[in-house]
Protein backbone atom coordinates (compact mmCIF):
# COMPACT_ATOMS: atom_id res chain seq x y z
CA UNK A 1 0.00 0.00 0.00
CA UNK A 2 1.43 3.36 -0.99
CA UNK A 3 2.87 5.36 1.88
CA UNK A 4 0.84 8.44 0.95
CA UNK A 5 -2.41 6.68 1.86
CA UNK A 6 -1.30 4.79 4.95
CA UNK A 7 -1.60 7.50 7.65
CA UNK A 8 -5.14 8.48 8.76
CA UNK A 9 -4.46 12.18 8.17
CA UNK A 10 -3.28 11.68 4.60
CA UNK A 11 -6.15 9.30 3.83
CA UNK A 12 -8.65 11.84 5.18
CA UNK A 13 -7.12 14.68 3.13
CA UNK A 14 -7.12 12.60 -0.07
CA UNK A 15 -10.79 11.67 0.40
CA UNK A 16 -11.75 15.21 1.49
CA UNK A 17 -10.03 16.58 -1.63
CA UNK A 18 -12.03 14.15 -3.80
CA UNK A 19 -15.27 15.20 -2.07
CA UNK A 20 -14.54 18.93 -2.53
CA UNK A 21 -13.72 18.38 -6.22
CA UNK A 22 -17.01 16.51 -6.72
CA UNK A 23 -18.99 19.30 -5.01
CA UNK A 24 -17.35 21.91 -7.26
CA UNK A 25 -18.07 19.91 -10.43
CA UNK A 26 -21.69 19.36 -9.41
CA UNK A 27 -22.34 23.06 -8.69
CA UNK A 28 -20.53 24.16 -11.90
CA UNK A 29 -22.65 21.74 -13.93
CA UNK A 30 -25.88 23.14 -12.43
CA UNK A 31 -24.87 26.76 -13.15
CA UNK A 32 -23.59 25.98 -16.66
CA UNK A 33 -26.80 24.18 -17.68
CA UNK A 34 -29.29 26.42 -15.86
CA UNK A 35 -30.98 27.57 -19.09
CA UNK A 36 -30.46 24.35 -21.09
CA UNK A 37 -33.40 22.28 -22.36
CA UNK A 38 -34.26 18.89 -20.81
CA UNK A 39 -32.29 16.86 -23.38
CA UNK A 40 -29.14 18.97 -22.90
CA UNK A 41 -29.48 18.77 -19.10
CA UNK A 42 -29.77 14.96 -19.24
CA UNK A 43 -26.71 14.68 -21.50
CA UNK A 44 -24.70 17.00 -19.22
CA UNK A 45 -25.80 15.07 -16.11
CA UNK A 46 -24.81 11.78 -17.71
CA UNK A 47 -21.37 13.16 -18.60
CA UNK A 48 -20.99 14.56 -15.07
CA UNK A 49 -21.84 11.21 -13.48
CA UNK A 50 -19.39 9.46 -15.82
CA UNK A 51 -16.56 11.88 -14.95
CA UNK A 52 -17.23 11.69 -11.22
CA UNK A 53 -17.64 7.91 -11.25
CA UNK A 54 -14.20 7.58 -12.84
CA UNK A 55 -12.75 10.02 -10.28
CA UNK A 56 -14.18 8.01 -7.35
CA UNK A 57 -12.94 4.71 -8.82
CA UNK A 58 -9.44 6.10 -9.47
CA UNK A 59 -9.14 7.62 -5.98
CA UNK A 60 -10.43 4.52 -4.18
CA UNK A 61 -8.33 2.23 -6.37
CA UNK A 62 -5.14 4.15 -5.51
CA UNK A 63 -5.91 4.07 -1.79
CA UNK A 64 -6.67 0.34 -1.50
CA UNK A 65 -7.37 -0.87 2.02
CA UNK A 66 -10.74 -0.27 3.61
CA UNK A 67 -11.78 2.48 1.24
CA UNK A 68 -11.24 0.28 -1.81
CA UNK A 69 -13.31 -2.41 -0.09
CA UNK A 70 -16.01 0.24 0.54
CA UNK A 71 -15.99 0.94 -3.19
CA UNK A 72 -16.22 -2.76 -3.99
CA UNK A 73 -19.15 -3.23 -1.64
CA UNK A 74 -20.82 -0.10 -3.03
CA UNK A 75 -20.41 -1.52 -6.54
CA UNK A 76 -22.33 -4.62 -5.40
CA UNK A 77 -25.26 -2.32 -4.55
CA UNK A 78 -25.34 -1.00 -8.10
CA UNK A 79 -29.14 -0.59 -8.06
CA UNK A 80 -28.75 2.63 -6.04
CA UNK A 81 -26.38 4.32 -8.53
CA UNK A 82 -26.86 5.68 -12.05
CA UNK A 83 -25.34 3.30 -14.66
CA UNK A 84 -22.45 5.70 -15.39
CA UNK A 85 -21.28 5.52 -11.75
CA UNK A 86 -21.92 1.76 -11.49
CA UNK A 87 -19.74 1.07 -14.53
CA UNK A 88 -16.88 3.19 -13.20
CA UNK A 89 -16.76 1.67 -9.71
CA UNK A 90 -17.27 -1.87 -11.02
CA UNK A 91 -13.59 -1.92 -11.99
CA UNK A 92 -12.72 -1.93 -8.27
CA UNK A 93 -13.60 -5.64 -8.30
CA UNK A 94 -10.24 -6.33 -9.95
CA UNK A 95 -7.32 -7.64 -7.92
CA UNK A 96 -5.10 -5.18 -6.08
CA UNK A 97 -1.26 -5.14 -6.25
CA UNK A 98 0.47 -7.25 -3.59
CA UNK A 99 2.11 -5.79 -0.47
CA UNK A 100 5.88 -6.32 0.08
CA UNK A 101 6.63 -9.60 1.88
CA UNK A 102 8.50 -7.82 4.73
CA UNK A 103 5.26 -6.13 5.86
CA UNK A 104 3.28 -9.36 5.55
CA UNK A 105 5.89 -11.23 7.66
CA UNK A 106 5.75 -8.51 10.32
CA UNK A 107 1.93 -8.69 10.43
CA UNK A 108 1.88 -12.51 10.80
CA UNK A 109 4.51 -12.45 13.56
CA UNK A 110 2.71 -9.66 15.43
CA UNK A 111 -0.65 -11.46 15.24
CA UNK A 112 0.57 -14.98 16.07
CA UNK A 113 3.29 -13.96 18.55
CA UNK A 114 6.30 -15.90 17.16
CA UNK A 115 8.89 -15.63 14.38
CA UNK A 116 7.47 -16.83 11.05
CA UNK A 117 9.91 -19.76 10.74
CA UNK A 118 8.78 -21.06 14.16
CA UNK A 119 5.10 -20.93 13.17
CA UNK A 120 5.27 -22.49 9.70
CA UNK A 121 7.49 -25.17 8.20
CA UNK A 122 7.32 -23.21 4.94
CA UNK A 123 5.65 -19.93 3.91
CA UNK A 124 5.55 -18.80 0.25
CA UNK A 125 6.85 -15.26 -0.09
CA UNK A 126 4.83 -14.66 -3.26
CA UNK A 127 1.07 -14.41 -2.67
CA UNK A 128 -1.16 -16.31 -5.08
CA UNK A 129 -3.99 -13.79 -4.55
CA UNK A 130 -4.09 -10.13 -3.48
CA UNK A 131 -7.24 -8.11 -2.84
CA UNK A 132 -8.31 -4.84 -1.26
CA UNK A 133 -7.96 -5.71 2.44
CA UNK A 134 -5.39 -8.51 2.40
CA UNK A 135 -3.58 -11.20 0.47
CA UNK A 136 -3.28 -15.00 0.47
CA UNK A 137 -0.11 -17.10 0.74
CA UNK A 138 0.40 -20.86 0.56
CA UNK A 139 2.21 -22.41 3.54
CA UNK A 140 2.97 -25.73 5.27
CA UNK A 141 2.27 -26.32 8.97
CA UNK A 142 4.84 -28.06 11.26
CA UNK A 143 3.10 -31.45 10.84
CA UNK A 144 3.05 -31.17 7.05
CA UNK A 145 -0.53 -29.96 6.40
CA UNK A 146 -0.75 -27.78 3.29
CA UNK A 147 -2.61 -24.57 4.06
CA UNK A 148 -3.46 -21.12 2.75
CA UNK A 149 -2.95 -18.08 4.98
CA UNK A 150 -5.07 -14.94 4.54
CA UNK A 151 -3.17 -11.94 5.91
CA UNK A 152 -4.98 -8.64 6.43
CA UNK A 153 -3.04 -5.49 5.59
CA UNK A 154 -1.95 -3.53 8.71
CA UNK A 155 -4.22 -0.65 9.72
CA UNK A 156 -7.04 -1.42 7.29
CA UNK A 157 -9.75 -1.85 9.93
CA UNK A 158 -8.82 1.40 11.71
CA UNK A 159 -9.34 3.42 8.51
CA UNK A 160 -12.71 1.82 7.80
CA UNK A 161 -15.24 4.11 9.51
CA UNK A 162 -13.69 7.39 8.35
CA UNK A 163 -13.38 6.06 4.79
CA UNK A 164 -17.03 5.01 4.63
CA UNK A 165 -18.25 8.42 5.87
CA UNK A 166 -16.19 10.22 3.22
CA UNK A 167 -17.42 7.98 0.40
CA UNK A 168 -21.01 8.49 1.50
CA UNK A 169 -20.53 12.28 1.66
CA UNK A 170 -19.03 12.27 -1.85
CA UNK A 171 -21.96 10.30 -3.24
CA UNK A 172 -24.51 12.52 -1.50
CA UNK A 173 -22.88 15.70 -2.86
CA UNK A 174 -23.08 14.21 -6.33
CA UNK A 175 -26.79 13.67 -5.81
CA UNK A 176 -26.43 10.22 -7.36
CA UNK A 177 -27.99 8.09 -4.64
CA UNK A 178 -31.41 7.32 -6.11
CA UNK A 179 -33.06 6.72 -2.73
CA UNK A 180 -34.39 8.85 0.11
CA UNK A 181 -32.36 9.71 3.21
CA UNK A 182 -34.02 7.08 5.43
CA UNK A 183 -33.28 4.27 2.97
CA UNK A 184 -29.74 5.64 2.49
CA UNK A 185 -29.22 5.24 6.24
CA UNK A 186 -30.37 1.60 6.12
CA UNK A 187 -28.26 0.80 3.04
CA UNK A 188 -25.10 2.33 4.47
CA UNK A 189 -25.70 0.58 7.77
CA UNK A 190 -25.81 -2.66 5.77
CA UNK A 191 -22.58 -1.73 3.94
CA UNK A 192 -20.92 -0.86 7.29
CA UNK A 193 -22.03 -4.19 8.78
CA UNK A 194 -20.79 -6.11 5.73
CA UNK A 195 -17.44 -4.30 5.89
CA UNK A 196 -17.03 -4.89 9.65
CA UNK A 197 -17.63 -8.61 9.13
CA UNK A 198 -15.16 -8.87 6.24
CA UNK A 199 -12.49 -7.11 8.30
CA UNK A 200 -12.84 -9.57 11.19
CA UNK A 201 -11.39 -12.94 10.20
CA UNK A 202 -12.71 -14.50 13.43
CA UNK A 203 -16.23 -13.93 12.09
CA UNK A 204 -15.24 -15.51 8.78
CA UNK A 205 -13.80 -18.49 10.69
CA UNK A 206 -17.18 -18.94 12.44
CA UNK A 207 -19.02 -18.61 9.10
CA UNK A 208 -16.77 -21.30 7.57
CA UNK A 209 -17.35 -23.72 10.45
CA UNK A 210 -21.15 -23.19 10.35
CA UNK A 211 -21.22 -23.74 6.56
CA UNK A 212 -18.95 -26.83 6.77
CA UNK A 213 -21.10 -28.44 9.46
CA UNK A 214 -24.29 -27.63 7.50
CA UNK A 215 -23.12 -28.93 4.11
CA UNK A 216 -21.22 -32.05 5.19
CA UNK A 217 -24.49 -33.51 6.52
CA UNK A 218 -26.24 -32.86 3.20
CA UNK A 219 -23.63 -33.41 0.48
CA UNK A 220 -20.02 -34.63 0.84
CA UNK A 221 -19.18 -33.07 -2.53
CA UNK A 222 -19.68 -29.51 -1.26
CA UNK A 223 -16.21 -28.75 0.10
CA UNK A 224 -15.53 -25.85 2.49
CA UNK A 225 -11.97 -25.21 3.76
CA UNK A 226 -11.20 -26.21 7.36
CA UNK A 227 -10.08 -23.50 9.82
CA UNK A 228 -6.86 -23.92 11.85
CA UNK A 229 -7.71 -21.80 14.94
CA UNK A 230 -4.19 -22.05 16.47
CA UNK A 231 -2.80 -20.35 13.37
CA UNK A 232 -5.55 -17.73 13.05
CA UNK A 233 -6.52 -14.42 14.69
CA UNK A 234 -8.70 -11.39 13.96
CA UNK A 235 -6.35 -10.42 11.10
CA UNK A 236 -4.89 -13.83 10.07
CA UNK A 237 -6.89 -16.80 8.80
CA UNK A 238 -5.24 -20.18 8.14
CA UNK A 239 -7.28 -22.70 6.15
CA UNK A 240 -6.80 -26.13 4.61
CA UNK A 241 -5.66 -26.00 0.99
CA UNK A 242 -8.59 -27.26 -1.10
CA UNK A 243 -7.46 -27.46 -4.71
CA UNK A 244 -9.85 -27.34 -7.65
CA UNK A 245 -10.14 -26.06 -11.20
CA UNK A 246 -11.47 -22.67 -12.25
CA UNK A 247 -14.89 -22.14 -13.79
CA UNK A 248 -13.17 -21.56 -17.16
CA UNK A 249 -11.52 -25.02 -17.01
CA UNK A 250 -14.71 -26.68 -15.76
CA UNK A 251 -16.62 -25.18 -18.71
CA UNK A 252 -14.62 -27.51 -21.06
CA UNK A 253 -15.67 -30.72 -19.27
CA UNK A 254 -18.41 -33.10 -20.55
CA UNK A 255 -21.99 -31.76 -20.46
CA UNK A 256 -23.09 -34.30 -17.85
CA UNK A 257 -20.32 -33.15 -15.44
CA UNK A 258 -21.16 -29.48 -16.03
CA UNK A 259 -24.84 -30.14 -15.33
CA UNK A 260 -23.95 -31.98 -12.11
CA UNK A 261 -21.76 -29.04 -10.99
CA UNK A 262 -24.49 -26.52 -11.84
CA UNK A 263 -27.12 -28.48 -9.91
CA UNK A 264 -24.82 -28.87 -6.91
CA UNK A 265 -23.96 -25.15 -6.85
CA UNK A 266 -27.61 -24.06 -7.19
CA UNK A 267 -28.77 -26.52 -4.52
CA UNK A 268 -26.02 -25.51 -2.05
CA UNK A 269 -26.71 -21.77 -2.29
CA UNK A 270 -30.48 -22.35 -2.22
CA UNK A 271 -30.16 -24.51 0.91
CA UNK A 272 -28.15 -21.77 2.60
CA UNK A 273 -30.78 -19.13 1.73
CA UNK A 274 -33.96 -21.08 2.50
CA UNK A 275 -32.87 -23.50 5.24
CA UNK A 276 -29.68 -22.29 6.93
CA UNK A 277 -30.91 -18.67 6.47
CA UNK A 278 -27.33 -17.39 6.30
CA UNK A 279 -25.67 -17.51 2.92
CA UNK A 280 -22.43 -16.92 1.05
CA UNK A 281 -23.24 -13.67 -0.76
CA UNK A 282 -20.25 -13.10 -3.02
CA UNK A 283 -20.98 -15.06 -6.22
CA UNK A 284 -17.75 -13.94 -7.95
CA UNK A 285 -16.51 -16.98 -9.99
CA UNK A 286 -13.10 -16.77 -8.26
CA UNK A 287 -14.77 -17.82 -4.99
CA UNK A 288 -15.61 -21.25 -6.41
CA UNK A 289 -13.55 -24.15 -7.75
CA UNK A 290 -14.58 -27.45 -9.32
CA UNK A 291 -13.43 -31.06 -9.61
CA UNK A 292 -14.22 -33.56 -12.34
CA UNK A 293 -15.86 -35.90 -9.80
CA UNK A 294 -18.65 -33.27 -9.46
CA UNK A 295 -17.32 -31.61 -6.30
CA UNK A 296 -17.79 -27.86 -5.76
CA UNK A 297 -15.38 -25.97 -3.48
CA UNK A 298 -16.60 -22.72 -1.90
CA UNK A 299 -14.03 -20.18 -0.71
CA UNK A 300 -14.29 -16.88 1.15
CA UNK A 301 -17.07 -16.78 3.73
CA UNK A 302 -16.14 -13.19 4.67
CA UNK A 303 -19.36 -11.96 3.09
CA UNK A 304 -22.32 -13.72 4.68
CA UNK A 305 -25.87 -12.36 4.88
CA UNK A 306 -28.15 -13.58 7.68
CA UNK A 307 -31.89 -13.66 6.92
CA UNK A 308 -34.74 -13.53 9.43
CA UNK A 309 -37.50 -16.16 9.35
CA UNK A 310 -39.89 -13.39 8.28
CA UNK A 311 -37.81 -12.37 5.24
CA UNK A 312 -37.40 -16.00 4.11
CA UNK A 313 -41.18 -16.48 4.50
CA UNK A 314 -41.86 -13.44 2.26
CA UNK A 315 -39.38 -14.71 -0.37
CA UNK A 316 -41.12 -18.10 -0.41
CA UNK A 317 -44.54 -16.43 -0.72
CA UNK A 318 -43.19 -14.25 -3.55
CA UNK A 319 -41.98 -17.34 -5.42
CA UNK A 320 -45.34 -19.11 -4.94
CA UNK A 321 -47.22 -16.03 -6.18
CA UNK A 322 -44.87 -15.85 -9.19
CA UNK A 323 -45.61 -19.50 -10.05
CA UNK A 324 -49.36 -18.67 -10.00
CA UNK A 325 -48.83 -15.33 -11.80
CA UNK A 326 -50.82 -13.71 -8.99
CA UNK A 327 -49.81 -10.07 -9.57
CA UNK A 328 -51.66 -8.67 -6.56
CA UNK A 329 -49.93 -11.14 -4.20
CA UNK A 330 -46.56 -10.50 -5.87
CA UNK A 331 -46.94 -6.79 -5.13
CA UNK A 332 -47.99 -7.47 -1.54
CA UNK A 333 -44.88 -9.59 -0.97
CA UNK A 334 -42.62 -7.01 -2.67
CA UNK A 335 -44.16 -4.40 -0.36
CA UNK A 336 -43.47 -6.60 2.68
CA UNK A 337 -39.84 -6.83 1.47
CA UNK A 338 -39.69 -3.00 1.08
CA UNK A 339 -38.89 -3.46 -2.62
CA UNK A 340 -41.80 -1.59 -4.23
CA UNK A 341 -42.64 2.11 -4.02
CA UNK A 342 -46.12 2.10 -5.59
CA UNK A 343 -48.41 -0.89 -6.01
CA UNK A 344 -50.66 -1.10 -9.06
CA UNK A 345 -48.45 1.14 -11.22
CA UNK A 346 -46.55 -1.53 -13.21
CA UNK A 347 -48.70 -2.88 -16.10
CA UNK A 348 -49.92 -6.47 -15.73
CA UNK A 349 -48.78 -7.59 -19.25
CA UNK A 350 -45.23 -6.45 -18.38
CA UNK A 351 -45.36 -8.38 -15.09
CA UNK A 352 -46.40 -11.50 -17.02
CA UNK A 353 -43.65 -11.03 -19.59
CA UNK A 354 -41.00 -10.55 -16.86
CA UNK A 355 -42.27 -13.57 -14.90
CA UNK A 356 -41.85 -15.81 -17.95
CA UNK A 357 -38.29 -14.51 -18.49
CA UNK A 358 -37.25 -14.76 -14.82
CA UNK A 359 -38.77 -18.21 -14.19
CA UNK A 360 -37.61 -19.75 -17.49
CA UNK A 361 -34.10 -20.88 -16.33
CA UNK A 362 -35.55 -22.66 -13.27
CA UNK A 363 -38.75 -24.18 -14.68
CA UNK A 364 -37.92 -25.35 -18.23
CA UNK A 365 -35.13 -27.24 -19.98
CA UNK A 366 -32.75 -24.31 -20.35
CA UNK A 367 -29.51 -23.90 -22.29
CA UNK A 368 -27.52 -21.42 -20.18
CA UNK A 369 -24.91 -20.99 -22.94
CA UNK A 370 -27.65 -19.74 -25.27
CA UNK A 371 -28.88 -17.45 -22.44
CA UNK A 372 -32.26 -16.61 -24.00
CA UNK A 373 -33.77 -15.20 -20.77
CA UNK A 374 -31.07 -12.53 -20.52
CA UNK A 375 -31.49 -11.50 -24.17
CA UNK A 376 -35.30 -11.35 -23.86
CA UNK A 377 -34.93 -9.45 -20.57
CA UNK A 378 -32.78 -6.81 -22.29
CA UNK A 379 -35.60 -6.28 -24.81
CA UNK A 380 -38.16 -5.99 -22.01
CA UNK A 381 -36.07 -3.31 -20.28
CA UNK A 382 -36.86 -0.87 -23.11
CA UNK A 383 -40.62 -1.03 -22.53
CA UNK A 384 -40.24 -1.19 -18.72
CA UNK A 385 -37.87 1.75 -18.22
CA UNK A 386 -40.53 4.41 -17.72
CA UNK A 387 -42.03 2.38 -14.83
CA UNK A 388 -38.67 1.68 -13.15
CA UNK A 389 -39.33 4.04 -10.22
CA UNK A 390 -42.18 1.73 -9.14
CA UNK A 391 -39.47 -0.54 -7.67
CA UNK A 392 -36.83 0.45 -5.14
CA UNK A 393 -33.64 -1.09 -3.77
CA UNK A 394 -34.18 -2.77 -0.42
CA UNK A 395 -31.55 -3.86 2.12
CA UNK A 396 -33.67 -7.00 2.64
CA UNK A 397 -33.47 -8.07 -1.01
CA UNK A 398 -30.27 -6.58 -2.46
CA UNK A 399 -27.87 -9.35 -1.40
CA UNK A 400 -30.30 -12.17 -2.27
CA UNK A 401 -30.86 -10.62 -5.73
CA UNK A 402 -27.13 -10.13 -6.24
CA UNK A 403 -26.34 -13.71 -5.19
CA UNK A 404 -29.04 -15.31 -7.34
CA UNK A 405 -28.19 -13.23 -10.42
CA UNK A 406 -24.45 -13.87 -9.86
CA UNK A 407 -25.01 -17.63 -9.84
CA UNK A 408 -27.16 -17.37 -12.95
CA UNK A 409 -24.00 -16.07 -14.66
CA UNK A 410 -21.93 -18.83 -13.05
CA UNK A 411 -24.27 -21.40 -14.64
CA UNK A 412 -23.80 -19.56 -17.94
CA UNK A 413 -19.99 -19.81 -17.54
CA UNK A 414 -20.39 -23.55 -16.81
CA UNK A 415 -22.60 -23.88 -19.93
CA UNK A 416 -25.23 -25.87 -18.04
CA UNK A 417 -27.93 -27.35 -20.30
CA UNK A 418 -30.54 -28.99 -18.09
CA UNK A 419 -34.01 -28.80 -16.56
CA UNK A 420 -33.46 -27.54 -13.00
CA UNK A 421 -37.14 -27.53 -12.03
CA UNK A 422 -36.70 -30.51 -9.67
CA UNK A 423 -33.95 -28.64 -7.73
CA UNK A 424 -36.17 -25.53 -7.64
CA UNK A 425 -39.10 -27.62 -6.30
CA UNK A 426 -36.81 -29.21 -3.72
CA UNK A 427 -35.69 -25.78 -2.43
CA UNK A 428 -39.14 -24.12 -2.48
CA UNK A 429 -41.82 -26.81 -2.87
CA UNK A 430 -45.03 -25.84 -4.67
CA UNK A 431 -48.06 -25.74 -2.34
CA UNK A 432 -49.52 -28.97 -3.76
CA UNK A 433 -46.25 -30.81 -2.94
CA UNK A 434 -46.01 -29.54 0.66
Amino acid sequence: MAKTTRTPGRRFMKLASMTASIATKTVSNSIRNFNADEEQKNAARSQLFQDIGIQIADTLGEMKGAVMKVGQIASQYKDIFPPEVSRAIAKLQRQAPAMPFGEIKKQVEKELGKPLDQIFKHFDEQPFAAASIGQVHKAILPHGEQVVVKVQYPGVDEACESDLKQVRLALRLMGVLKVDRKLQDRLFKEIQHSLDNELNYQIEAQNLEVARTFHEKLDSKIIIPKVYPDYSSRHILTLSLEAGDSIETASTWPQQTRNELGRRLLRAIGQEIFYLKRFHCDPHPGNFAFREDGSVIIYDYGGVKVLSNEIVHHFKQLIQASRRQDISEIEQQLNALHAIAEQGKFPEPLYQAWLEVLMRPLTTHYDFAENSAHHDGMELVKSSLKYWDVFKPSPDTLMVNRTVSGHYWNLIHLKVNDNLNDVFEELVPSPHIQ
